[in-house]
């Protein structure tokens, strides 16, 4: 693969942010840009896919949203919480 050097103008502050965040990860700067420039053209590659299969350019996703059969969704989760909590500690 051949590089290329190339200059960009970016906000100085997002610049350094930006900068940090590659230490913290662990990767070179470079290496990074490439990586999220690579994701963001399979996002839109896989987008113009869906359109196409679709068969136009406004398409919805349509789907029945799952309603529980008895109480309060947040009571049904705490108590699956609560019997996952006893059978690790128990």
């Amino acid at each position: 693969m051949v590089k290329v050097k190339t200059s960009i103008y970016v906000d100085k502050e997002l610049w350094e942010k930006f900068k940090m965040y590659a230490l913290k990860r662990g990767m070179e700067v470079s290496r990074l840009l490439e990586d999220m420039m690579r994701d963001e053209m399979i996002e839109d590659a896989l987008d113009n896919i869906l359109l196409d299969l679709a068969g136009s350019e406004d398409y919805e996703i349509d789907f029945e949203p799952v309603k529980p059969r008895e109480g309060l969704v947040s009571e049904l989760v705490r108590v699956m919480r609560d019997e996952r909590a006893n059978s690790v500690s128990g």
